[in-house]
């Protein structure tokens, strides 16, 4: 895919949140871009699916084009936590550099740059959640002991998932995969959030507050923390 079919998918993902409608004078004004250039774009990005255009009215992103931007802003992400944690570059370089790197970065060096980073939950420079990988593993144990085995991992998740953090007030899913190691994976396991449970979202509090989701006829509270690392099947 080129670079530039990336960064539109790239820049309507990061505009948008739940399928929200995201104008071309946005668009353009974070690309920098001419308006009638953009226009151009969006038309072939729909006519290859990837996004659902309106004249006069903006784009939002076909599940199609949802899987690629996900993927690209995943290993942007991740890029800019390892540019900034491990090699300590200033955070005003992190995101230029990132751009640079992450249309060449293979699926394979994203798995591993995961790993080695101990599966990062948000991006340095804007606190931004980092997408959940596309492998098909309901927690990250999964993949460490798939790795520690040797064995490759066949196949991909079908569906695109989802951020708790990320959800608008009423949204339904279903838990699919839940982030981070072992001791997070137990803190939210004796909170009675497994994967395959449905939850609603209550309400969203304001500056990064605390997310309420409904869990089996109970309420919770869940951080920030909590809430970027586990991910839902979004259901009507």
């Amino acid at each position: 895919m080129q670079k530039s079919t990336q960064d539109y998918m790239k820049t309507i993902y990061s505009l948008s949140k739940n399928g929200e409608i995201v104008s071309n004078a946005d668009i353009a004004q974070k690309l920098n871009i001419a308006p009638p250039s953009v226009t151009e774009m969006l038309k072939k990005l729909a006519e290859a699916d990837y996004i659902k255009y309106s004249p006069y009215h903006g784009s939002t992103l076909t599940e199609k084009g949802l899987k690629e931007a996900q993927k690209i802003t995943r290993k942007h992400r991740l890029l800019e936590s390892f540019l900034s944690n491990v090699l300590h570059i200033g955070k005003d370089k992190v995101h230029q550099e990132a751009c640079q790197m992450e249309h060449t970065l293979s699926d394979e060096a994203e798995e591993s740059l995961c790993r080695l980073l101990k599966h990062p939950d948000t991006c340095p420079d804007d606190d931004k959640t980092i997408p959940a990988c596309d492998l098909p593993f309901s927690n990250c144990e999964e993949c460490i002991q798939l790795h520690q085995k040797g064995l490759e991992q066949i196949g991909k998740r079908d569906k695109n998932l989802v951020s708790i953090r990320d959800l608008k007030n009423g949204t339904f899913g279903k838990i699919s995969f839940i982030r981070g190691e072992h001791k997070i994976l137990q803190r939210l396991l004796d909170m009675g959030l497994t994967p395959g449970t449905k939850i609603q979202v209550v309400k969203i509090a304001p500056m990064d507050g605390p997310v309420e989701v409904a869990v089996r006829g109970s309420k919770l509270a869940l951080g920030k923390d909590i809430a970027c690392n586990v991910f839902v099947e979004l259901e009507t």
